[in-house]
């Protein structure tokens, strides 16, 4: 071993990887989130321990990207749209958590014997829940979409607001000596509002048409938006804010673009990368001859997290109008501190704040509420079942606000049919479903397409449809069909798997034409594959030779009609007797004609007419090979 970490670095970095992979792991078969294995993994291989790795100032600069990259990830998702639509419950319960639990931290901080400015510091970083970890388990669990699922994402979104105001106001003590509160607060003031100006001009003026060409490479967007995190991340550590805040306002500043989706899709693995080498560069920090000092307070603080932070949210929400249950539920959201807890103290320690003390038990109160708080989750239910009877104190005698939720019913405006690869196929099929008024959303990965479908004020999505951290993103719950009309097989397959993945139990219409090989029915509507598409034709006159299948075949044009009759043995229709053409594969090369019937229509075991009924289709597959050039 030691011969091998003789080499330098790289050598260290494959241990770290290599044992990160083998603890995370087994973190995950005791379903545990991946962060609490990396500090188990940094305590491991740091000088506490066994000590062999010793490129910490390498893993130290990883770490401080990560947490960039992550703050950037932040926000970008939240978006101006996204913060007007925070509703009151989600608000009030937020800023309601956030300051009972600051303020009686910081009492049972100071009792402890903490200074003042640890205690404040320690208050704080109670207050935070980590998104990532609450936004995956009630995902495995599929309850993001119910009542107690949104309003938890409601009030994480305000406590990512609160951290970076946390960062910004901690950060402006820095080199403020003897200065008096007015006089940094109005430095403060001054510097924010410099700042905000700033990004106005920027999101309102440059941002828009910059992001647009680079978007035009998938490659370059990404290297783009990393690149204006950790800029900007530099640029606020300059003129005397934080790293941290300087990247959250990086990614708000792209939030507002419309390729927000794509840059967090692609973003999310390099956060997770990244942060691995925080959370084992925190681990290989911890100093644990003072630790021994700090397991009482961390006991005690821990259990105020686990007990008190829902207990505020429950009494919180009951006195608003709601369900035991459900406050319970979301109160549950809170019982752990997160990963930005462990950043912002560990920033007070590199503006001078605080000591390693305070980090070490931070991190203790972390470790123990993940762990816990992870199980108080996955299994909610049994336990408010057993502590349902005791519940009864926050609860109104009439919930009123849940009762006028539940006489909503179901959210509106949610799309039945998702379309992806918004080419001539797509697009076409996207205007013909939205002028029938059918529930519908465009998703394509061309800024020019998507950009040209919006400003027709259709509902479009920019994003990678072989993503599935993209997937992830989009409202495929509520969606009965999803429309593929990708031409390469390779990229359709990858869609597939990412669907699936993605959770996705609806139905799919796909495009492949080497379906065409396989079937006993072909209609090609508009003849353009019989004279620019060989790769169609070859598919269908093989489906004619090898299968006996027949090749209908409609156009305007009566000279490529003849030509295809003539040449491959297809039997030519009027324009409007396609309709009752039952195909197994369908080739829309004549746009005018492809709307939602004639969807509907390409089923070998459905006609229109029984379609009209109330006959659900089976089964579709379409195939389209776009214009060459």
């Amino acid at each position: 071993m030691e011969a091998l970490l003789a080499h330098g670095p790289f050598a260290e970095f494959a241990l770290l990887l290599i044992i990160s992979a083998v603890v995370g792991a087994i973190a995950v078969s005791l379903r545990q989130p991946l962060l609490i294995s990396y500090i188990v993994v940094g305590i491991l291989l740091g000088p506490a321990v066994f000590g062999p790795v010793n490129a910490a100032d390498q893993i130290h600069l990883l770490a401080e990207i990560g947490v960039a990259v992550l703050l950037f990830v932040v926000g970008l998702k939240l978006d101006l749209a996204h913060i007007r639509n925070i509703g009151p419950v989600a608000l009030a319960t937020g800023l309601g958590q956030l300051t009972f639990t600051i303020i009686f931290g910081f009492g049972l901080t100071l009792l402890m014997g903490k200074s003042a400015m640890e205690a404040i510091y320690i208050a704080v970083a109670l207050t935070f829940s980590s998104t990532i970890i609450i936004v995956k388990l009630l995902s495995d669990k599929q309850e993001l979409d119910s009542l107690h699922g949104r309003i938890a994402v409601g009030f994480l979104i305000v406590q990512d607001l609160a951290v970076v105001l946390a960062m910004m106001t901690m950060s402006a003590l820095r080199g403020a000596g003897d200065a008096g509160w007015a006089e940094v607060s109005g430095s403060l003031l001054l510097r924010l509002g410099g700042a905000a100006v700033l990004l106005y001009l920027l999101m309102r003026y440059v941002l828009p048409d910059l992001v647009s060409r680079m978007a035009r490479s998938q490659e370059l967007l990404l290297i783009f938006a990393i690149a204006w995190g950790t800029g900007l991340a530099a640029l606020g550590d300059y003129v005397g804010f934080s790293k941290e805040a300087g990247a959250f306002v990086a990614g708000f500043s792209l939030a507002s673009t419309a390729y927000r989706e794509a840059m967090n899709a692609r973003l999310t693995g390099i956060r997770d990368f990244m942060l691995l080498f925080f959370f084992i560069d925190l681990g290989g920090k911890l100093d644990f001859s003072t630790l021994g000092n700090e397991l009482l307070p961390a006991l005690v603080l821990a259990l105020f997290v686990l007990i008190g932070n829902p207990l505020i949210v429950m009494a919180i929400m009951g006195y608003m109008g709601y369900r035991k249950r459900t406050g319970f539920l979301a109160g549950l959201t809170v019982a752990q501190i997160s990963e930005f807890s462990i950043v912002f103290v560990a920033m007070g320690i590199s503006l001078g704040h605080v000591g390693p003390q305070a980090l070490g038990l931070t991190t203790l109160v972390g470790l123990v509420t993940i762990m816990l708080s992870t199980y108080m989750i996955l299994f909610s239910q049994p336990l408010y079942e057993r502590l349902a009877p005791w519940l009864g104190l926050f609860e109104r005698k009439r919930p009123y606000r849940e009762l006028e939720v539940e006489a909503q019913g179901r959210p509106q405006g949610q799309p039945r049919i998702i379309i992806f690869g918004l080419g001539r196929y797509g697009s076409r099929l996207l205007q013909q479903l939205a002028a029938g008024r059918m529930p519908v959303l465009g998703v394509d990965f061309d800024p020019e397409a998507v950009r040209a479908l919006r400003r027709a004020r259709l509902p479009v999505r920019f994003g990678d449809g072989e993503d599935p951290s993209f997937l992830e993103s989009l409202p495929l719950q509520h969606a009965e069909w999803v429309v593929t009309s990708f031409p390469q097989w390779e990229s359709n397959r990858a869609f597939l798997h990412a669907l699936k993945h993605a959770g996705f139990t609806g139905k799919i219409a796909g495009v492949d034409p080497r379906e065409m090989g396989v079937s006993d029915l072909v209609v090609i509507w508009g003849t353009n594959p019989v004279n620019t598409q060989v790769n169609v034709m070859t598919h269908a006159s093989r489906a004619r030779k090898e299968r006996g299948a027949k090749i209908f075949v409609t156009d305007i044009n009566k000279e490529r009609v003849e030509r295809a009759v003539s040449e491959y043995g297809a039997e030519a229709v009027g324009l409007d007797e396609i309709y009752d053409v039952d195909a197994d594969v369908y080739s829309p090369c004549a746009l005018g004609g492809t709307d939602r019937r004639t969807l509907f229509c390409l089923s070998a075991e459905t006609s229109y007419e029984e379609l009209r009924k109330g006959k659900s289709v089976p089964r579709i597959d379409v195939a389209e090979v776009g214009t060459p050039g």
